[in-house]
Formats: structure tokens, sequence, C-alpha cells
């Protein structure tokens, strides 16, 4: 089986003033074309690591990522990154916040007439049309997320990463975001990889959830496959014994193998990537 992005053998050291810290040891991962994939594991266990590695924003000390046969080595408009601070330009509107996105990636392939139906087209998908010439301080927390998604849409990636785009938002906005991240990848079938700390969060979108142990030298503990069917209803999931049970096996996972006990250490500011070693 062919597979999109290939993650293999990754290690990411970085340098501290207690010297050198290995966050990820050893990372293997594979993902097909259109997977759902959620990463879970308790705080420090270099989830946003490996998602900053496969964004290109971080060099892995040891190993690397390979999306459609390229290594990855820099940032680049085939892997679009959705925050969990939807990171808009405070001064333009929701519709100029997608439209700089189409511009940096399409601006010499497309007429101004064909940039501006591709705008409205993915803040459609959103459901945010309506709003479109409001800046983000007019509009509400899950409305930003919005925008931010339509933004990175847009941009056509191969692989959409999301690190823990709905954390900051009220449980029932984040339903609504849950429902349409649903409905938008069913439509469109692109390759997600998000970050997640919600256990019925990660059981209801994805289609594998991968449980990463505790930092440090962290690593791909277990990898459990989502057979639910599509398209998923949070109501009729919460009775299906299947449901009950992946989320069971996520709990235990997180709760009982990798039990959390907080060390007490010197706050670390600002690590760097230690140099790529050969």
């Amino acid at each position: 089986m062919t597979h999109q992005l290939e993650i293999s053998g990754v290690d990411m050291v970085f340098d501290t003033p207690q010297g050198p810290f290995t966050a990820l040891k050893g990372v293997d991962l594979k993902i097909s074309k259109g997977e759902f994939v959620s990463l879970i594991g308790h705080s420090g266990c270099g989830k946003s690591t490996v998602l900053n590695i496969v964004a290109g924003l971080y060099q892995a000390s040891k190993g690397g990522v390979i999306l459609s046969g390229k290594e990855v080595r820099e940032p680049g408009p085939e892997r679009a990154v959705v925050f969990q601070n939807h990171s808009l330009l405070p001064w333009l509107t929701a519709y100029k916040n997608v439209e700089l996105a189409v511009k940096q990636v399409f601006g010499k392939r497309m007429t101004k007439e064909e940039i501006a139906e591709w705008v409205e087209h993915n803040l459609a998908l959103v459901q945010m049309t309506h709003a479109m010439h409001k800046r983000p301080d007019e509009i509400s927390g899950g409305m930003k997320q919005r925008v931010g998604i339509a933004r990175a849409l847009a941009m056509q990636p191969q692989v959409l990463l999301m690190d823990e785009p709905f954390g900051a938002l009220d449980a029932l906005t984040r339903a609504h975001m849950q429902d349409s991240l649903m409905a938008i990848q069913q439509e469109l079938g692109n390759t997600v990889i998000m970050i997640t700390h919600d256990v019925d969060e990660a059981v209801l979108l994805s289609d594998r959830i991968v449980m990463m142990t505790n930092g440090p030298e962290a690593t791909v503990g277990e990898i459990l496959p989502v057979a639910l069917e599509r398209p998923r209803s949070r109501l009729e999931l919460a009775q299906d014994p299947e449901y009950n049970r992946l989320r069971s096996a996520v709990l235990t996972f997180l709760y009982d193998k990798q039990r959390k006990v907080e060390p007490i250490r010197t706050p670390i500011k600002s690590p760097r990537p230690a140099q790529k070693t050969a």
C-alpha cells in the first residue's frame, strides 16, 4: 500500500541550559491519502513537535518526513497548519485574510476573478460568507477558527495539520466545529493530522488514533483503528458499544498505561533544535 506521508525514525533533540533534551525518540508513522489521524497524549509528550516537523518548522535531529515521495525540509503550501490561536491578521477582514493566502500560493496562476471566486468558495465551505467583510475583532472565537480553516483549505494542501484547533472554544461551539470539519473532510477527502487532548473528539473524528508515550524520549505507544461508519452522529455514537470500547481503550492508555507523574524541573525557555546529525 502506498502511503502519502511517512515519518521515519524521527528523533528530536533540543539544546537547553541543562544540556541536550530528547523530546522524541524513534517516531514512525505512515499515513494514507484521505486519512484523518489524531495524535493524543499527555502534555509534554511531543505531539506538537511531531506536527512542527511535518510542517517543516523543525528539522528532525535524526530521521525525517517524506510527503508524496519528497523529503520535507521546510514549510510549504502543501502542508497547511491550523493552530489553536486562529493567527488571523487583525487589520484584515475574513475575506482579505483568506485572499492573502490564496495570492501567495496561486497569485500568478489565477485571475482576480478566479481568486475572488475561490476565496468565497472556501469561506462558504466553513459557512462564513455572511461575515466575510468583518475583521477578527468583530466575530466570535468559533468564527475566527472557521476563517483559519478556510484560509488553510484555500491553499489546497495535501495535508491539513491542526494543533488543538478547537481547544479554546466552548463546548457547544466546539461540537459545531467538529461537525463542520467532518463534513468538509468527507466532501474534500483531505488528509488530516490533528492534535487533541479530547478523547471523545479523537474517537468521533478519526480513522486512527495515535497515542503517544510520555516524554522525554516520547514515541508512538499504540495506534488504535477507528472503524466507525461515516457520516458519524455524536448522539447515535453515545449509545454505540464500539464507540464506547474505543473511548475506553484510549482512556486506559492515557490514565493507566501512561499515568502522568509531574517531575519538578527548572523551566526551560525557548529551546532551540539541536543540529541535525548524520
